[in-house]
């Protein structure tokens, strides 16, 4: 049955007052939240990544993308942090998170440790995430930048909600491009958080592991054995790496600079270079191409560029004012 005016304009009025909904939220939170209920907040969140990143080098990108992932799913919320219970499978156990390492979690666990001995009842499990995400940019040399707070937290955190919100490492640009727009982000700010969004890892920084990317190694399709948009000597390379479609070797993301955030990522994918379909599609139209070119020859609008759609990224269905709750334990709610 074909919908009718009414039905039509109904639908529409609520997209409106959802979109002004998201806006007023967002407009609430604000650099310096919690000068005056929390003061060390921002270095307490520090502290205990430092502490993380001295024995686990590579640690910051599962907090980059963890927030990612909270932020697509329920907005920015701290529902990715949840545990299972009473039968209810959480985000966190979701099959797209379970690339994870418990150390991430442990992260945001010890700096809501020091922050509930120093403010309790006052640092949302949300807001700890987005800093702790900021602190990983800053630590591998993206640059420092500032974190508008005041997140509360999500009280719900289903598995089943990450299918449909969080792009994958197959996608085509038309893809990955409809999943932004319904957050509200542009294309362009998809391509700026490419390096960060699928998958396995932040893909300026960190690791994949062999499945997620085989595809393009063997039998691609009926005429080819590996992905014709893949440099034939990278894919040689990664055949070496990953011997079967089956191997589970980890492969660095971002070879020239693993540890680095740079934009040495943008500057693979013009040389056939990047490592999933996902990330090879940013250069499929002359428009999103240019902006990869842009950000392969200038690092520092890159990192601005970044910095800016972070921000916008975080603000993502945010609860606010009386919304949400200050979870005490980040892994369940109150």
């Amino acid at each position: 049955m074909a919908p009718t005016l009414a039905s039509l304009v109904a639908i529409f009025s609520c997209m409106a007052l959802c979109s002004l909904m998201r806006a007023s939220a967002a407009s609430k939170l604000r650099v310096g939240f919690y000068a005056q209920t929390c003061p060390r907040a921002e270095a307490l969140v520090r502290e205990a990544f430092d502490d993380a990143v001295r024995k686990t080098d590579d640690i910051g990108a599962d907090l980059l993308r963890m927030h990612f992932h909270d932020c697509f799913v329920r907005g920015c919320d701290g529902s990715v942090l949840i545990a299972s219970a009473n039968g209810n499978t959480a985000e966190k156990d979701a099959d797209i998170n379970q690339t994870f390492e418990e150390e991430a979690f442990q992260v945001v666990d010890n700096a809501k440790a020091s922050l509930e001995a120093a403010c309790p009842g006052v640092v949302s499990c949300a807001d700890i995430l987005a800093y702790v995400a900021r602190d990983s940019v800053a630590h591998y040399g993206g640059g420092f930048y500032d974190v508008p707070a005041g997140r509360r937290d999500g009280r719900i955190s289903l598995a089943t909600d990450t299918s449909e919100n969080i792009p994958r490492h197959n996608f085509t640009l038309d893809q990955l491009t409809r999943v932004f727009a319904r957050k509200g982000l542009t294309q362009s700010e998809m391509i700026t958080l490419s390096g960060i969004a699928v998958y396995i890892g932040a893909h300026t920084i960190g690791i994949a592991h062999c499945p997620a990317f085989t595809e393009r190694l063997y039998n691609f399709n009926s005429s080819s054995g590996v992905d014709p948009t893949l440099d034939p000597a990278y894919a040689v390379q990664l055949q070496q790496q990953c011997p079967t479609a089956a191997s589970n070797t980890e492969v660095p993301m971002d070879l020239p600079s693993e540890l680095g955030f740079d934009n040495s990522y943008y500057k693979g994918i013009l040389r056939n270079r990047g490592l999933f379909t996902s990330d090879q599609t940013l250069v499929s139209t002359p428009a999103a191409a240019a902006q990869v070119k842009l950000f392969a020859r200038n690092s520092a609008v890159f990192k601005s560029r970044f910095a800016a759609a972070m921000v916008r990224m975080g603000s993502i269905g945010v609860l606010t004012g009386s919304n949400g709750e200050i979870r005490s334990n980040c892994r369940a709610p109150n």
